[in-house]
């Protein structure tokens, strides 16, 4: 199975609009275009590799979900996946950079970072900070006592 970390992004900016924060925030390179999807890859900061990255629209978004079926991510247009890595903590430390990276250039923006989409690692929301979850939680319903304060309503 593959991993993916995710930065999901609550924006009204495109996919190529997106990218091109990315190539100047995170140093990502490229900018294959493939449908909706912008393709890049950029060097690991951690160790001596590269990784894919990928902007595109979420394709996670429920529209009007039961309750049961609410996510965290419903709300955010944006998503940044980060592949690669030889090893999953090293792409969880690298996707983790790339979030603070995109947090600090853009406070104004609500930002999640999601590991392989089962489980919520922080959450950054304008006036209210950056967040990091010290649990394990998922971004599902039934973890959404813990994460509403920090999600976008």
């Amino acid at each position: 199975m593959s991993v993916v970390d995710c930065v999901f992004v609550a924006t009204v900016d495109s996919p190529g609009q997106v990218a091109a924060w990315l190539r100047e925030v995170a140093g990502c390179e490229g900018g294959a275009v493939d449908g909706a999807a912008v393709r890049m890859h950029t060097r690991a900061v951690t160790v001596d590799e590269w990784l894919g990255v990928v902007a595109q629209p979420n394709g996670y978004i429920e529209v009007d979900p039961e309750p049961e079926d609410i996510q965290a991510l419903d709300p955010y247009a944006i998503e940044i996946q980060v592949r690669g890595g030889r090893r999953e903590e090293v792409l969880h430390a690298e996707a983790r950079l790339i979030f603070d990276k995109l947090v600090t250039s853009r406070p104004d923006l609500p930002m999640l970072l999601v590991h392989n989409l089962d489980t919520l690692v922080a959450a950054h929301l304008p006036g209210a900070g950056t967040h990091t979850f010290a649990e394990q939680i998922s971004p599902d319903a039934p973890d959404i006592d813990t994460w509403r304060p920090w999600v976008v309503g």
